[in-house]
């Protein structure tokens, strides 16, 4: 009986030493392995020997984030042998920063990292999540206050692009790759958040009044453009009028004297066999015309004819010469 004790109490040490002895490390994670106090190895993922009780795991803080019951979070450090190598990411609450024109401001910034060494990870900074808490908070006072508070709100690209380099550069001796660095909020107090809300009112304001009168430049614009093209057309119609009215005045001239002409020329040929000159002959029949407009009228009126025109008379009697007698 005896003896079957302490053979089940052998199997049961040498269950013990080998599960000791066996290490299983999941895809994404490894292990830093000591060896009587001192590094020895990095396991890599899957099954991995060790020596019982001479090799053991190196431990390491975590940070870790616990939601409780009525919604609020909290960081919690915890102390791990498993080393995970996927990219993790750190919500910092947020922090106070003071701005280059002395305005204080609240920000909380997400960083994107991941362990590249194990190694340095482990023996080159004792609380790893926690330095590179202190790091980003350091490091982002730093770069905000070389900013004015404009700046910070418009330039979030920049600053992070600079946190990046500052923590990437720094964190590079203790095995850690910072991808990159993101600002959530902007905060800045009460009182310079109604100033910056009044100055964009005014600012709206001002643009509105701007385009307003831009309208009405344009308006009066075309509307005098529109005039101008009207005052234009309008001479241009007159120009035209003038132009064809004078026309039609010179070709009324120039007919009225062809008729003339025409009238001249038969009279001449009429009176060429008579004693009678076609000029004095036409100037009769427009002195005749000229007394019938003075005495058509109904009204009695009294004609004075100058005493020149008394030899003028003589000469219509020679118009009867032209006409044979009946």
């Amino acid at each position: 009986m005896t003896t079957w004790i302490l053979v089940g109490v052998i199997l049961l040490l040498v269950i013990v030493v080998i599960s000791a002895g066996v290490k299983v490390v999941p895809q994404s994670e490894t292990r830093v392995i000591e060896r009587l106090g001192r590094f020895h190895s990095v396991l890599p993922p899957g099954i991995n020997f060790i020596i019982p009780f001479v090799d053991r795991p190196k431990i390491i803080y975590q940070r870790t984030v616990e939601r409780l019951g009525n919604g609020r979070t909290y960081v919690k450090m915890v102390s791990t042998y498993k080393i995970d190598l996927r990219e993790q990411v750190y919500d910092f609450p947020s922090q106070q920063v003071i701005t280059r024109d002395n305005v204080t401001t609240e920000i909380n910034a997400l960083l994107y990292f991941q362990i590249v060494d194990p190694k340095k990870a482990v023996y080159e900074i004792d609380n790893l999540p926690n330095a590179i808490e202190k790091l980003t908070q350091t490091s982002l006072r730093n770069v905000i206050g070389e900013l004015e508070l404009d700046e910070t709100l418009t330039s979030r690209d920049t600053i992070n692009s600079k946190l990046q380099v500052i923590l990437d550069e720094a964190s590079n001796k203790w095995g850690v790759k910072v991808n990159r660095v993101e600002l959530q909020d902007i905060t800045p107090p009460e009182s310079v958040r109604v100033a910056m809300e009044k100055q964009m009112q005014a600012e709206r304001n001002r643009r509105a009044e701007i385009l307003n009168a831009e309208g009405e430049k344009q308006s009066l614009i075309l509307r005098s453009e529109g005039e101008k093209a009207s005052k234009i057309n309008q001479a241009e119609a007159t120009k035209q009028s003038e132009i064809l009215r004078a026309e039609g005045e010179a070709q009324a001239i120039i007919l009225n004297a062809q008729a003339e002409a025409d009238a001249i020329l038969r009279v001449a040929q009429a009176v060429a066999n008579t004693q009678t000159d076609p000029a004095t002959y036409m100037l009769a029949m427009k002195y005749i015309d000229t007394l019938r407009e003075m005495t058509s009228g109904k009204d009695t009126k009294t004609v004075y004819m100058p005493y020149e025109a008394s030899s003028l008379l003589s000469s219509i009697g020679s118009i009867k010469s032209l006409f044979p007698a009946k």
